[in-house]
């Protein structure tokens, strides 16, 4: 049994989850509990977070975000495929900058407006 604190949302559940019962989760308060819990120990994903440089704008670099969760085991590689990328302003949110992190189809997409 592993135990896990659920990031859902607010109220932080304290999840319990049998491996050896297909992944049965408990002290979940929502479905929402049960389905983290199962995911989280059968194919963990991440959200990442990081900013690329920019060329010829108002910024010199301009803040990302994956636009979807990657697997845990790809968050390296998906890191560096940053290190290389100049973008040339302008910028607009959504802008797609890596399009297929690690064969996922998960991109990495511009967060903010750059003229």
């Amino acid at each position: 049994m592993t135990e896990l604190i659920c990031i859902v949302c607010p109220k932080g559940c304290h999840l319990h989850v049998d491996e050896e019962n297909g992944f049965a989760v408990t002290g979940n308060s929502c479905a929402r509990g049960s389905e983290y819990g199962q995911t989280e120990m059968k194919n963990p994903t991440r959200v990442l977070t990081s900013v690329v440089r920019m060329s010829g704008g108002s910024a010199h670099c301009c803040p990302v975000k994956t636009n979807g969760g990657i697997p845990k085991k790809d968050i390296f590689a998906a890191m560096d495929l940053l290190k290389d990328v100049i973008l040339t302003a302008p910028v607009a949110i959504g802008d797609r900058i890596v399009p297929d992190i690690c064969g996922t189809g998960i991109a990495w997409v511009a967060t903010k407006d750059i003229e």
